[in-house]
């Protein structure tokens, strides 16, 4: 049912553009290929799945609620801009026992917002993209003239958050997501593009090649005043959160803990963090999971597999703290690729992979949590991630004195 094992996952390195909106190609096994695997599961087991982080909005509406309607898994749907929070409001409206919404705004755009109230168009992205100090080259501010006409009028963050926080106010379930900080991302010389976003990527990318990108990328002081504003939200309104990190693995670790610090270590932990399709190294990681214990990662085929350091990533992570996704736009495929994932993270740890769902009337005694296969350990982790009401980490010396405590309370009740 699962056909990759902890000595193949590396070969099924994923081809992809710097989109994750696009189809998986390359080296991962065919869609066709991947859906007769997924046939042989019992749909049964499948309703287990949770596909943790998908743009289904980004293609067509119609095909995408009619896909729902039958899609064996679950799965939480990412907003990114202004122009799809309604449509992912409108999907779990349609699906609510299919799809947990998520609202918020993608590190891609936040150069679309202006912090304060916003001054001219030119102004605010003139502060952005050519500081004075040091005066910018030549080919800078000529790149700067061929790309201001293609950018909007920047919209005040105080607007961000007041969409933001009606739409979770909405949704009592819904999550804060896509947002996050990106180093790599590159603004295009291109307008802003209405949904499905995916019909345009398929343009381009039948054309004559990618679409141009200029110099320039959003400041990290940007990207960050923007994503903490976020977080408070999150924080206050108690949501988890989806967390986009590319080449920011430094900076990364220091937003988490300036947030812990900044809202205190009690509301922090009552929320619970994904870092989604996550590209830290294995030591950055377990140093992030150790001060963080609400902080989860989640791996998907279309990002993670480019790399064979996905499996040591997924061996690092403590069991009950990793997810999958499938991170795509197509919700046709979004089934296949997550439990190409889920047999992908199994083989990493050493997990059986269930060939039907478990007795659910079975007591916890009947099967051992070590035990357990790699579908029921997932979805475990998702409820924990979903409740929150994380506990602080407890050092050996602080295990060994509860545990005393323990001994000591269950011997005084035996003698009472």
């Amino acid at each position: 049912m699962c056909p990759l094992t902890s000595s193949d996952i590396g070969a099924h390195a994923a081809s992809t553009t710097n989109d994750p909106h696009t189809t998986v190609r390359g080296a991962v096994p065919s869609t066709e290929e991947l859906q007769r695997e997924l046939d042989r599961v019992p749909r049964a087991l499948l309703a287990h799945v949770i596909d943790v982080h998908c743009h289904p909005t980004d293609s067509d509406f119609a095909m995408t609620s009619d896909v729902a309607r039958d899609l064996p898994i679950r799965i939480c749907a990412m907003a990114t801009r202004r122009s799809d929070q309604q449509l992912v409001a409108d999907l779990a409206r349609a699906h609510p026992d299919k799809v947990v919404p998520c609202f918020g705004y993608h590190p891609w755009f936040y150069h679309w917002i202006s912090i304060g109230p916003p001054p001219s168009k030119e102004e605010h992205y003139r502060a952005l993209f050519l500081p004075p100090s040091p005066p910018p080259k030549p080919e800078l501010v000529e790149a700067f003239e061929r790309l201001l006409p293609f950018l909007p009028d920047p919209i005040p963050l105080s607007d961000v958050l007041a969409d933001v926080r009606a739409r979770l106010t909405a949704f009592p379930n819904a999550m804060l997501g896509e947002v996050g900080i990106d180093r790599a991302c590159r603004i295009p010389y291109a307008h802003p593009v209405d949904p499905p976003y995916a019909e345009s990527a398929a343009e381009v990318s039948s054309g004559s090649g990618p679409r141009e990108l200029s110099p320039f990328t959003t400041p990290l002081e940007h990207q960050l005043a923007v994503l903490e504003a976020q977080l408070a939200l999150a924080v206050e309104l108690r949501r988890n959160v989806s967390l986009h990190s590319v080449k920011c693995q430094q900076a990364t670790g220091a937003l988490l803990d300036r947030v812990k610090s900044v809202h205190g270590p009690e509301a922090w932990l009552r929320i619970s963090v994904d870092l989604h399709s996550c590209g830290l190294s294995a030591q950055t990681w377990t140093q992030i999971s150790n001060r963080h214990p609400n902080v989860f990662l989640s791996l998907s085929t279309a990002i993670n597999a480019r790399s064979p350091a996905h499996r040591a990533l997924a061996a690092a992570c403590a069991p009950d703290r990793i997810l999958v996704e499938s991170d795509l736009h197509d919700l046709r495929l979004a089934a296949r690729y997550t439990w190409h994932m889920l047999c992908a993270v199994a083989a990493a740890k050493g997990w059986r992979v269930e060939d039907a769902p478990w007795d659910a009337d079975e007591s916890d005694e009947a099967e051992k949590e070590e035990e357990w296969g790699a579908v029921r350990r997932l979805e475990e982790n998702w409820r924990i991630f979903e409740r929150g009401m994380h506990a602080e980490r407890v050092g050996r010396k602080g295990r060994r004195r509860d545990r005393a405590i323990e001994e000591w309370e269950a011997r005084n009740e035996e003698s009472d």
